[in-house]
C-alpha cells in the first residue's frame, strides 16, 4: 500500500447519471480518466489525435450505453459523499431508493476532493462534505444552490488500534502515541480532508503534534487513514468514530474519543449542485435526510445533529 503526505491523485470514481447526455457524461469521464495525459498534435496528427480520442471516447461510452439500456432509463441521482459516510449512507440510499424507487450511485472521497472534481465539472447531483466550508465554497462559485444548504449531523474523532495491540487506548488516549512501539500514526491529508485537520488540532491541543509529526503518515482521506492502520502498516490512526463503529469493523479493533473541546467542530453540510439534472429526486433525497428514520442511522453511527 503506497502512502502519500501530500495532494494524492487517485480520486473517487463517479458514475454517470440516467438523464443527462450519456455522450456528455462519457466525455466528462474520459476528461477526469485521462486528464491532461492525452494531447492531440498540432498539424498532421491533428487526424490521428481526434481518432484516438473519438476511440476512447466510445470505448468508455459503451459501457454506460449497455448500463443505460438494462438499467431502464429511470432517474438516477449521483452523489459525491465524504469518506467518513461510506457506510451510513448506504444504508440510508438503500432505504430511499426501495421507498423513492430512484437509483443512487454512491462516490466517496475526501471533502476537498470531491469538491475540486465538482468545481472542474464532474457531473454529481447532490454533494455530502465532512465539513460546512467546501459547500459555502461552491455556493459561493454559483456551483450548489445556496437554499439546499442543510447541516445534516456532526461528526467525531477517534483515535483507532487494532483490537490485538497491546495499546491501552481505552483508558490511556492520546498517551499511547508516546509509546515506543508506535512507529507510524494515520491521519486524513488536512489539506483537503476535514477529519485531518480535527486530527492535527487535537494533537496541537494535547501539546503532542511537534512530537509525533514526523511518524505521521496521511490517507488520502479518513477512509485510507483507516485502512492504513488495518493493515498494519500504522500502529494508531484518527479516523471517524462511524468507522469505529460500522459493522464491518466489529472486532477488529479498540478506540478511544477524542475529546471535542481538542478540535473545531466536525460540522457537516450537503447541497445540491445547480447542475443536477435531477433537482426533484436531489430535494427528495435531502428531505429524506431529515426524516426520523434517517437521523436514527445517523445516530446509530455515531454522528450526532449537535456537538455534546
Amino acid at each position: 500500500m503506497t502512502m502519500r503526505r501530500k495532494g494524492g491523485s487517485h480520486w473517487p470514481v463517479w458514475k454517470p447519471s440516467g438523464s443527462e447526455s450519456i455522450q456528455k457524461r462519457s466525455f466528462l469521464a474520459f476528461q477526469f480518466q485521462f486528464g491532461k495525459r492525452c494531447r492531440v498534435q498540432k498539424g498532421s496528427g491533428m487526424r490521428n489525435g481526434r481518432h484516438l480520442l473519438l476511440t476512447m471516447v466510445l470505448a468508455l461510452l459503451s459501457p454506460v450505453a449497455r448500463a443505460q439500456v438494462s438499467g431502464g432509463g429511470g432517474p438516477e441521482l449521483v452523489i459525491g459523499a465524504a469518506a467518513d459516510l461510506s457506510s451510513v449512507l448506504q444504508e440510508i440510499s438503500d432505504q430511499f431508493e426501495s421507498r423513492a424507487h430512484v437509483k443512487v450511485r454512491l462516490s466517496f472521497g475526501a471533502s476537498g476532493a470531491l469538491a475540486q472534481q465538482i468545481e472542474n465539472g464532474a457531473p454529481f447531483d447532490v454533494f455530502f462534505s465532512a465539513d460546512m466550508d467546501y459547500p459555502r465554497r461552491l455556493i459561493a462559485e454559483n456551483q450548489a444552490d445556496p437554499s439546499s444548504l442543510y447541516q445534516y449531523a456532526v461528526g467525531k474523532l477517534v483515535l483507532w488500534v487494532p483490537a490485538e495491540s497491546p495499546l491501552d487506548v481505552e483508558h490511556k488516549g492520546m498517551s499511547v502515541l508516546m509509546d515506543p512501539a508506535v512507529k507510524k500514526i494515520a491521519a486524513a491529508n488536512p489539506d483537503h480532508a476535514p477529519y485531518g485537520r480535527a486530527a492535527v488540532a487535537a494533537l496541537k491541543h494535547e501539546d503532542l503534534y511537534d512530537r509525533v509529526k514526523d511518524r505521521l503518515v496521511m490517507g488520502e482521506n479518513v477512509s485510507q487513514a483507516a485502512q492504513f492502520v488495518e493493515s498494519g502498516n500504522a500502529q494508531a490512526g484518527f479516523v471517524a468514530l462511524a468507522h469505529a463503529v460500522a459493522p464491518a469493523m466489529k472486532g477488529k479493533g479498540k478506540y478511544w474519543t477524542v475529546p471535542t473541546r481538542d478540535y473545531p467542530q466536525l460540522a457537516q453540510g450537503v447541497v445540491v449542485l445547480t447542475r443536477s439534472q435531477h433537482k426533484k429526486e436531489a430535494d427528495d433525497f435531502l428531505n429524506y435526510i431529515k426524516t426520523k428514520d434517517a437521523r436514527e442511522l445517523l445516530r446509530k453511527y455515531g454522528f450526532s445533529e449537535s456537538q455534546e
